[in-house]
């Protein structure tokens, strides 16, 4: 159930983040969502691309620090308390979110969220009790 991220430790500092896109671009890596996330020095580039282990290895080339991680992605219901059909859920059970931003569904109404969890067994039982549809990676790159 789980969908692998690649985080790209970025400097902040004009044309970097460019530079990593291009290097994406150029090996035909398709950016399927993205969030970032800055500080004074760095920033945090989460990723879900169509191809990890190849994105990671020539980032890797070019002297990027890359990490991955494994995060869950859930559908919500694109209407009015559609994002709190999952966090209520999530708060009863006491999971943590550390972070989530949004994937763009082409195929449906729907949106999908990406997740972090400091409980993702939790966060997992949480939405199965309220039948709530996690999608799979395999799922998510046919998007």
């Amino acid at each position: 159930m789980f969908v692998e991220q690649i985080s790209i430790f970025v400097e902040n500092k004009e044309g970097r983040l460019a530079e990593v896109t291009a290097i994406l671009r150029d090996a035909n890596i398709n950016i399927r969502a993205l969030s970032l996330a800055d500080t004074t020095d760095f920033g945090v580039f989460r990723l879900i691309v169509n191809d990890n282990e190849k994105a990671e290895k020539i980032l890797k080339n070019e002297g990027f620090t890359v990490g991955k991680t494994h995060v869950l992605a859930v559908e919500v219901r694109d209407e009015p308390g559609g994002l709190n059909t999952i966090l209520d859920p999530l708060c009863e059970n006491e999971v943590n979110v550390e972070y989530m931003y949004a994937f763009a569904n082409p195929k449906c109404k729907n949106a999908i969220m990406i997740f972090r969890f400091d409980d993702h067994d939790k966060a997992l039982k949480s939405f199965a009790r309220k039948s709530i549809k996690v999608i799979s990676a395999k799922e998510l790159s046919n998007l």
